[in-house]
């Protein structure tokens, strides 16, 4: 059974440690099993392509690498950024609470 992570695809978040600190973005996509997320606009390198069918001409393209979770932190509905708490709704689903603002993030 994998942990549960407190980030997932579409949240807000921001870096807290690294070239990037203080940089905020949306997360593209998580890699649960490196425990790795790509987000959007941070930690951007440049590859070099080949020509091939999506891209006649090659060349350098720049693209996000992965960022480990652990220098990313969540921004809850007021722009903080927070902890997170595990809690229950009223059917009984497991919800992300903000540790700061004691607020529901959806």
């Amino acid at each position: 059974m994998q942990q549960k992570l407190n980030i997932k695809k579409g949240d807000t978040v921001k870096v807290i440690s690294g070239d990037a600190k203080g940089q905020e973005g949306r997360v593209l996509s998580v890699d649960r099993k490196k425990l790795r997320a790509i987000v959007e606009g941070i930690n951007v390198v440049s590859k070099h392509e080949k020509p091939n069918a999506n891209n006649q001409e090659g060349g350098i393209v720049k693209k996000e690498a992965p960022i480990y979770l652990s220098k990313l932190m969540l921004v809850d509905g007021d722009g903080n950024a927070t902890r997170i708490r595990r809690g229950k709704d009223k059917d009984g689903k497991s919800i992300r609470i903000s540790v700061k603002t004691g607020q529901e993030i959806k």
